[in-house]
């Protein structure tokens, strides 16, 4: 169902099976609103943070929910080195591009259309496009992108990403939604067990770019290997959480993996029982602990965002990447070549019982079909001219209502 905001200029397409999942869309920012979800007793809560007021999302509240671009996270000081030329990007105060300029992809109204397969009557969704040209906030040139939300019968939610360039340029498509899994405006995620899938992450400097080096994690709060509450991470003193604002604002240097999705990390909130397991084929994720929020706006629930009312889980290439040899390219190329394919899944459900961090079994984690044949590497050029290809599965849910497995 779509429905216009001619007040805001934007509209929201709201979507879902009777009985089951429910998710809403929104044309500006190609952004997630609303995902309502069942806790261990089959009661749903919208899990996704957003503004009472749409207005605050080129404020306060930016970035909540959104497609984030051309290049998500920073490049330091808007330099971008590419082929032997050196691209100015437009910059924050702070000096640095974040999430693709003042005026990134969030910020724009893409066009949206009705997402449907020929006699498939278990899959719904919305598709959406958006045109960046030749310069824009100063990348090189012209790229298409397509994000389209797919929400199947069995409560499968697939974010699916395409970019097409005509000119070398980067791409690094993510989803800035924030997670509250108690449900929106119930408070901070500090409760909240979260666990990540790496050994190293990326510490940075007083901008919040990276100084260079991996560093292990053991003994730090970055060390997420094994189930561990939020707060009680935060809570241990160390210099890098003072940078971050008081919280997570890092990358996390993921375990290689074979081809195909591997988890990165589990989030879980022992009071309602959901759990959401995130799946990705990324180098890198972001964890963003809402660190910024201070009560100064209302979410839609009518409640006000403190510190850490929710927790963004970004799967994505490294920040500064286009500045770092030695870190995974983001580069995007003109050719009909091997696509890119980024995808991630987010395995979010309701349960009860201990939990052990344990994997999810491989036939609970179902992926629909890919829009491409592709397979995960680096980018790959072909014949001039063509158009170079990026899928991009970054994100997709599956939300089940029965009880988690007690573990031992």
């Amino acid at each position: 169902m779509r429905t216009p905001d001619a007040t805001h200029g934007d509209e929201r397409w709201a979507f879902g099976f009777d009985g089951g999942v429910r998710a809403e869309v929104c044309a500006v920012g190609a952004r997630l609103h609303a995902l309502h979800v069942p806790d261990r007793d089959g009661v749903l809560a919208d899990v996704v943070l957003a503004p009472a007021d749409p207005r605050e999302l080129s404020g306060r509240a930016r970035y909540l929910g959104a497609t984030v671009g051309r290049y998500g996270n920073r490049i330091g000081g808007g330099v971008l080195p590419l082929d032997g030329e050196v691209h100015q990007l437009r910059t924050f105060p702070t000096g640095h591009s974040l999430h693709g300029g003042p005026e990134g992809f969030d910020l724009r109204r893409w066009s949206a259309e009705s997402a449907r397969y020929a006699g498939c009557e278990d899959r719904t969704g919305v598709r959406l496009r958006l045109r960046s040209r030749d310069g824009d906030q100063g990348f090189p040139g012209t790229v298409d992108a397509t994000v389209c939300y797919l929400l199947d019968r069995d409560g499968t939610l697939t974010i699916e990403y395409t970019a097409v360039t005509d000119r070398p340029t980067v791409v690094n498509l993510t989803n800035h939604s924030y997670f509250n899994l108690a449900g929106e405006g119930t408070g901070t995620v500090d409760g909240h067990l979260l666990q990540c899938d790496a050994d190293h992450y990326l510490p940075v400097d007083e901008s919040l770019i990276p100084l260079g080096p991996a560093e292990g994690v053991h003994g730090t709060p970055f060390d997420l290997t094994s189930p561990r509450r939020i707060g009680e991470a935060l809570a241990q003193g160390h210099h890098q959480l003072n940078l971050g604002g008081g919280g997570f604002d890092h990358n996390w240097v993921l375990r290689d993996g074979a081809a195909g999705p591997r988890r990165a990390a589990v989030l879980r909130d022992p009071a309602s029982g959901r759990r959401m397991d995130v799946h990705t084929t990324e180098p890198g994720l972001q964890i963003y602990t809402g660190n910024h929020f201070d009560g100064s706006f209302t979410g839609k629930s009518g409640s006000r965002y403190p510190a850490r009312a929710g927790v963004a889980l970004e799967t994505q290439h490294f920040p500064d990447s286009p500045n770092r040899p030695e870190y995974p390219s983001a580069v995007l190329r003109p050719g009909g070549g091997v696509p890119l394919d980024h995808r991630a899944a987010l395995h979010l459900r309701g349960g009860s019982g201990r939990w052990t961090g344990a994997r999810p079994r491989a036939d609970r984690l179902r992926l629909p079909p890919r829009a491409v044949p592709g397979r995960s590497g680096p980018v790959r050029s072909g014949p001039a001219g063509s158009g170079s290809l990026l899928t991009a599965r970054l994100l997709a849910l599956t939300i089940t209502e029965r009880a988690l497995d007690a573990a031992p």
